[in-house]
């Protein structure tokens, strides 16, 4: 996949790739000031550009659903041999009781049996954290366990 770059002076960078399916380009213009633009063009026409600012929270958010799924994928092919064994993707809500907090408030192997093997943050891969890692809201948590554990470890990141 080929990615385009372009500076856009006193602006920041563009970053974008085409969607041959749709014949459209797809990307994100990084402010220099910090924002993020999600942008979505018809090809060969960038007067189409439709360019959507994203806060912080909503730019992690599609980070992590962009990539939570992919990871997740992959560790189900690796542990498709076992039984018994389950990935899933979680979501930390802003309103999650573990929002703000450390990984091991929640106390997680304890409680399920089941274990947090990453946390996706802002398109970041923060691979096995330890107990002092600080979730926020908007993290997508990676678990391996047994169904039991997983949809335990749901309700302890919802409801607490």
């Amino acid at each position: 996949m080929n990615v385009e770059v372009t500076s856009l002076p006193g602006i920041g960078v563009r970053k974008e790739f085409s969607l041959t399916r749709v014949a459209r380009r797809i990307g994100v213009v990084d402010h220099r000031d910090g924002g993020t633009d999600l942008i979505f063009t018809k090809i060969d026409d960038p007067d189409t550009t439709v360019q959507v600012p994203l806060s912080d929270g909503e730019a992690r958010t599609l980070a992590s659903l962009l990539g939570a799924p992919r990871l997740v994928a992959q560790l189900q092919e690796e542990h498709r041999d076992l039984d018994g064994v389950s990935t899933r993707s979680l979501p930390v809500l802003p309103d999650s009781p573990y929002a703000g907090r450390r990984l091991g408030e929640t106390e997680m192997r304890t409680r399920t049996l089941a274990s947090i093997v990453a946390v996706l943050r802002a398109g970041q891969v923060h691979p096995s954290p330890g107990p002092e890692f600080g979730f926020l809201g908007g993290d997508m948590v990676v678990i391996v366990g047994t169904t039991a554990g997983l949809d335990a470890a749901a309700s302890i990141l919802s409801d607490g």
